[in-house]
């Protein structure tokens, strides 16, 4: 049976992070404001938890988002298939060292690999270089925040 997961993403801005990666691949991104409403009501979190953007509560520290044809448990707005969960830590605000151990590969159904690199730049992409290997060609680019990613 396949199990339902997610890849964690450090970062320093989750919303941000999560704005880009649902446009990035037609994603939802999760609203978890019942949840939060829930648990400011039961005295579980208190304000400095959460903010207010779009005109709903959001996590200060975590945002997700999952695909649109996945379930998703409506009493707290958590996806239950795969998603991406971008989550705040400290070190992200120093910024990113480093080569990622783990990247997203991103495989446009209709665009061209231009079409779609120029979106994905007007979203706060940027392109690093150019890949021709033996079997692949492909261009790798970075988010707002620096983790690579292929566009294939």
């Amino acid at each position: 049976m396949a199990v339902h997961w997610k890849l964690v993403i450090d970062c320093a801005d989750p919303q941000r992070l999560a704005d880009f990666w649902a446009q990035t691949l037609d994603y939802i991104k999760e609203d978890h404001s019942a949840l939060i409403e829930r648990l400011l009501a039961q005295g579980v979190i208190g304000e400095d938890h959460y903010a207010v953007a779009d005109g709903r509560k959001v996590w200060r520290h975590a945002a997700a988002v999952r695909h649109p044809d996945d379930p998703v448990q409506t009493e707290t707005g958590t996806g239950l298939g795969r998603r991406l969960l971008f989550q705040a830590v400290p070190e992200a605000a120093e910024g990113k060292r480093g080569k990622n151990r783990l990247h997203i590969d991103v495989h446009p159904d209709t665009a061209g690999r231009e079409t779609e690199m120029a979106r994905l730049q007007g979203l706060g992409a940027t392109v690093l270089r150019a890949v021709e290997e033996p079997g692949s060609s492909h261009v790798l680019m970075a988010d707002p925040e620096g983790n690579e990613f292929c566009l294939h």
